[in-house]
């Protein structure tokens, strides 16, 4: 039995999730128990540069090193506080999974200097979690997916696997962070009939407008009460849909702030403006694009029936998306509160696994979800 902490920021920048958790076994024989959950949100000037740096087009290898450090120490007190919330101390603490911060995601092949290269770039010093919890840390787990072909996402879907896969029910697990992400676990499939990709966009665009149409007073639309004061717009709806350059791809796929960023919302601003459509119709719509990119990756990649569609990750939070899913899918829609789960700590009880599965040297990646030649033991250990 080891007591694991697992650490996560995520693409919308809020702040470090940290979950503790009690893991028995390997492989699909481990057991899990959550413990204790804490999410430390960000200050308003730290999400503001960590915004403006995941965009790529500011800041350098100095900003980026300071930067690195900084968050080293946040990840440091988010694993300090969850401790301190299950009443535990540092020493208790066998290991710790810590993903870092995604400062950009290049799946892709891309021209670089002549030669053909794929890259990965998350950061949060994780030495500073070694030195303070004297116990074993794994980090920067995307690197070797990539290495064996992979787009080094989506990395939960194999947790996901581990822990909620049913004999006698379809599952599909989305998670709607910055990013919408979905794993679907057939009736009793195997490891490699499980199918994962990222639906599109997630809440970063909900949440850089409601930013922008507040003068920066609010983070976030808090339950989705602007939206739904708003009213959906078919024909702009469908404009967002069809310029969508990611929605059409093939399997595996995986996006980020890259395509979904700055640029991406002055265009959508500037199309919502020649409509003269109001800000809560902007969001309305914007958030029914949420729900109608799920639609879409469900009808192209796994066109059957679901027991369960389960949505975890802040966006669970917020009843518009939740009513936009049910209108776009047809079908009831779950929050794992439903199921007497926490729906904002997964990710970050993703990560306490994949390294414990790190730790004993068993392979943590499904190459039908990220598309690596094989599965790989991902994440670099400190001891």
């Amino acid at each position: 039995m080891s007591l694991v902490i697992g650490l996560m920021s995520g693409t919308s920048a809020d702040g470090v999730d940290a979950a503790l958790v009690r893991i028995e076994g390997e492989g699909e024989s481990l057991c899990l128990e959550e413990l204790a959950f804490v999410s430390c949100p960000y200050s308003d000037q730290v999400r503001s540069r960590l915004l403006v740096l995941a965009q790529g087009e500011e800041g350098g290898s100095r900003e980026l090193c300071l930067m690195d450090a900084l968050l080293g120490h946040l990840f440091v007190e988010a694993a300090l506080e969850v401790c301190k919330t299950a009443g535990l101390k540092p020493s208790d603490i066998s290991l710790i999974g810590t993903h870092g911060h995604t400062f950009h995601h290049i799946p892709q092949s891309t021209d670089y200097l002549g030669r053909a290269v794929r890259s990965t770039l998350q950061l949060g010093q994780s030495s500073f979690l070694s030195e303070t919890f004297d116990c074993p840390v794994v980090s920067d787990f995307r690197p070797r997916d990539l290495a064996a072909g992979g787009q080094g996402a989506p990395l939960v879907p194999y947790t996901e696997y581990l822990l909620f896969r049913r004999t006698d029910a379809s599952i599909a697990l989305l998670n709607i962070g910055g990013i919408g992400n979905i794993t679907i676990l057939p009736a009793a499939c195997s490891p490699d009939e499980v199918l994962a990709f990222d639906t599109g966009v997630g809440n970063m665009v909900i949440d850089e407008l409601v930013a922008r149409y507040s003068n920066n007073a609010l983070r976030y639309d808090e339950g989705g009460a602007w939206a739904q004061r708003g009213v959906v717009d078919a024909a702009f709806l469908s404009w967002m849909e069809q310029v969508d350059s990611y929605l059409p791809l093939g399997l595996p796929k995986s996006t980020g702030r890259e395509l979904y960023g700055k640029a991406y919302i002055q265009r959508l601003l500037e199309q919502a403006d020649s409509r003269r459509l109001s800000s809560s119709d902007v969001l309305a719509t914007a958030t029914r694009f949420i729900a109608r990119s799920v639609k879409i990756g469900l009808k192209r990649f796994y066109n059957a029936d679901l027991d369960y569609l389960v949505v975890g990750g802040g966006g669970s939070h917020n009843l518009a998306i939740l009513n936009a899913l049910e209108q776009e899918l047809g079908t009831a829609v779950h929050t794992w509160q439903d199921f007497g789960r926490d729906s904002d700590s997964k990710e970050a009880v993703a990560f306490a696994l994949l390294a414990w599965q790190r730790l004993v040297r068993k392979p943590n990646t499904l190459p039908s979800a990220t598309g690596a030649n094989d599965s790989v033991v991902m994440g670099k250990l400190e001891l």
